[in-house]
């Protein structure tokens, strides 16, 4: 028997597995195919077509690790087409993953999120830290205004004292 597993006993079913093959891997919606071989006697007998599935391992980026799953190859060139599996979990319909394509999709989905709030939370530190250079910046050119403004008067005063003692004398 297949387990459920926790993480999706929560959500609701978003399609029912055709069967039960399909929910252990990347099938993107593959069927098991059902026909006649017909001969020349007309005699037709019932057979099927099982999909082309692959063993394969595949990169995860965002959960930077390696996943073990069976994929078909319709799966594998889909995956191909979007760049990779965690493009392909994100943005593939819930209908085409399967239960084990839709708990992949989580852990990735958890990934991103985690990695788009730190990236968040930088942005904004470095937001803050150039604020605060900013002000610092700021709070110098005040204080080195206000530095030069008394440097000037006290070479305006003395050079007054000095015009002064050079008009009237030096005052003993």
């Amino acid at each position: 028997m297949f387990p459920t597993l926790p993480v999706l006993s929560t959500l609701p079913p978003l399609a029912p597995q055709p069967f039960k093959r399909a929910a252990l891997g990347l099938f993107h919606g593959k069927l098991i195919q059902y026909g006649n071989n017909v001969p020349h006697s007309k005699k037709k007998t019932r057979r099927n077509w099982l999909p082309n599935v692959q063993s394969k391992t595949l990169n995860s980026e965002l959960m930077e690790r390696s996943v073990k799953v069976k994929v078909t190859t319709r799966a594998l060139r889909t995956i191909h087409k979007h760049g990779g599996l965690d493009q392909y979990l994100l943005s593939t319909s819930p209908s085409l993953l399967g239960d084990e394509g839709m708990r992949l999709r989580i852990l990735v989905r958890e990934k991103f999120d985690a990695k788009n709030a730190l990236e968040a939370h930088q942005a904004q530190r470095a937001a803050e830290k150039a604020a605060k250079a900013e002000e610092a910046k700021k709070g110098d050119r005040v204080k080195s205004h206000t530095q030069r403004v008394v440097k000037e008067r006290g070479q305006r005063r003395e050079s007054e004292s000095r015009i002064v003692q050079g008009i009237f004398g030096a005052s003993t």
